[in-house]
């Protein structure tokens, strides 16, 4: 009898031509809650999930036939992954395969907020010429800060290196070729970054990692550029912050509550966002599904 694969969210089409080809029954159910999926799972001897199912110990209580659970993306905080490996269920997610996604809308966030790009659109739509207004500056020369300088933190300096700009970069971990980065200190990134970029997990040590202190030893005319997770930033110090022009720009791809509804961060116009697409291109999804279907096959072998 053919193992079972129960597929919660949408993943590329090759992923599940790939799980097919190996012999594996799939199924498809989206948009089941915490109770349907428990009630759903124990047939199935593995899962395919992304960030919006959540895989508590209750389903995996339910999950008795369950060994692997593939995750396409980064992010694990939606699984109980210690309580999954006691059961003797692994659970293997993709940390590269949407590197370069994160990193060119990190990046593309850098450069539309030095070119007022959101605002210079939202003029024209209202039949404005406010040239002048836009004039703005080039990132060429500029000081780049990476908070978080793993795959995607390292991909955004290889591309600002490219684009002229001088690289720091602050990582718990001792990196050990940075290039073309200088480690420093976390504090040193805050202090003296033009533009600062995130690239950390939300966890309990980066929780607010930049808050109010944070932002009041920043530069006046710094950006702040999150496309990490919702948390490392605190929200309430970042609008404050803006909106007393203690730094000149803020965009974020990430939010603590998702979606954030009418947040008070889009009132102002020296911040812009965009809904947690940093991993959703077209390729970077056939390799996060591609990536995650391999490693679930390997698992069932």
């Amino acid at each position: 009898m053919a193992k079972k694969v129960l597929i919660c969210n949408p993943v590329a089409d090759e992923a599940v031509e790939m799980l097919e080809d190996a012999g594996l029954e799939v199924d498809k159910e989206f948009g089941m809650s915490k109770e349907e999926l428990t009630e759903k799972v124990p047939p199935y001897h593995a899962m395919v999930v992304r960030s919006s199912t959540k895989v508590r110990e209750p389903t995996l209580d339910a999950a008795e036939n369950l060994k692997v659970i593939g995750r396409p993306g980064i992010g694990l905080d939606n699984i109980d992954v210690d309580y999954a490996e006691e059961m003797g269920v692994a659970v293997h997610n993709t940390p590269t395969a949407t590197t370069i996604s994160v990193a060119e809308l990190a990046l593309t966030h850098i450069l539309a907020s030095y070119r007022n790009i959101v605002a210079g659109t939202n003029s024209l739509r209202e039949g404005e010429w406010i040239k002048s207004e836009l004039a703005s500056n080039e990132i060429y020369g500029k000081k780049l800060g990476v908070i978080g300088y793993g795959n995607i933190g390292q991909a955004v300096a290889e591309r600002a290196d490219a684009l002229g700009m001088d690289v720091i970069a602050y990582d718990v971990r001792d990196i050990e070729d940075p290039a073309p980065a200088e480690m420093v200190e976390l504090e040193t990134v805050i202090e003296e970054s033009d533009v600062i970029t995130i690239h950390v997990p939300h966890i309990e040590a980066t929780h607010h990692l930049i808050s109010t202190d944070e932002f009041k030893k920043m530069k006046e005319n710094a950006a702040l550029v999150d496309c990490s997770r919702g948390g490392v930033v605190d929200e309430g110090a970042l609008y404050d912050a803006l909106k007393n022009e203690e730094i000149r720009f803020g965009s974020k791809d990430v939010f603590e509550e998702e979606p954030p509804g009418e947040h008070k961060l889009f009132e102002l116009d020296n911040f812009h966002a965009t809904p947690h697409i940093g991993a959703q291109t077209e390729e970077g999804q056939i390799r996060a599904g591609t990536q995650a279907a391999e490693k679930i096959i390997d698992e069932l072998k």
